[in-house]
């Protein structure tokens, strides 16, 4: 089932990409593995995904013991709370979801601490939703500096989480905003920002047009959570 649903994803993605006058390799796959069992990322790592994606430190914690060594990456893409920063630092390959420049120092310290360069991602709050994590536009030049001038984190570029609208080309706007967002970081003292982290199981493809390298995916590939998951 898993491989079936992974050959059809990455059919899906072929087609936007070339829609988008893009190639599909440029777009990475990660596997959003909230509230699934071993067995079931064990079947993604099976079929050829690399890289996954949770949504809560203590949920990873619990799982990772289960992939040591078999090359797998796991980034943090969910809210991280301040008091979990070391632990995240610890035991993430990287950061998707920094939204202040407190947390950011605190993951830099907590890198220094682990004699690690971590790489992470802005999520930016585009939605309007206070329910939605993420830095406001406003705020967004002064995280980057704060991060590109630290010693022990790597911007890599930026992620949004937009509101969940079933027409997907409403939600079109917001992953066009964080591509000029992330285009207008660019500068002579900035690193280049490769990453775009938009688009999830209901958008991925209108995301990939408008320019995301990276997208999320759970039910796409694991099929539909539990109602009480």
């Amino acid at each position: 089932m898993f491989a079936e649903n992974l050959r059809r994803v990455r059919q899906r993605i072929a087609n936007a990409a070339a829609r988008a006058a893009r190639q599909a390799e440029d777009i990475d796959i990660i596997a959003v593995t909230k509230t699934q069992s071993v067995q079931a990322i064990q079947a993604a790592v099976v079929a050829g995904l690399t890289t996954l994606g949770e949504n809560r430190v203590q949920e990873w914690d619990s799982k990772r013991s289960a992939f040591e060594g078999s090359g797998i990456r796991c980034h943090l893409i969910g809210h991280l709370q301040s008091n979990k920063s070391r632990k995240a630092a610890a035991i993430f390959d990287r950061i998707d979801s920094v939204d202040s420049l407190p947390l950011a120092e605190r993951l830099d310290a907590a890198a220094g601490e682990l004699e690690k360069r971590l790489g992470v991602l802005i999520e930016v709050h585009l939605s309007g939703e206070e329910s939605k994590s993420g830095v406001e536009i406003k705020e967004l030049d002064e995280l980057a500096d704060g991060i590109i001038g630290s010693d022990n984190l790597d911007l890599l570029g930026l992620m949004t989480i937009p509101p969940l609208i079933e027409n997907v080309e409403l939600v079109r706007p917001y992953f066009r905003q964080l591509r000029e967002l992330r285009d207008g970081l660019r500068g002579p003292r900035r690193p280049e920002l490769p990453v775009l982290s938009m688009g999830m199981s209901h958008d991925f493809e209108v995301a990939i047009e408008e320019g995301a390298t990276e997208v999320r995916l759970g039910t796409a590939l694991f099929g539909a959570r539990l109602a009480n998951a």
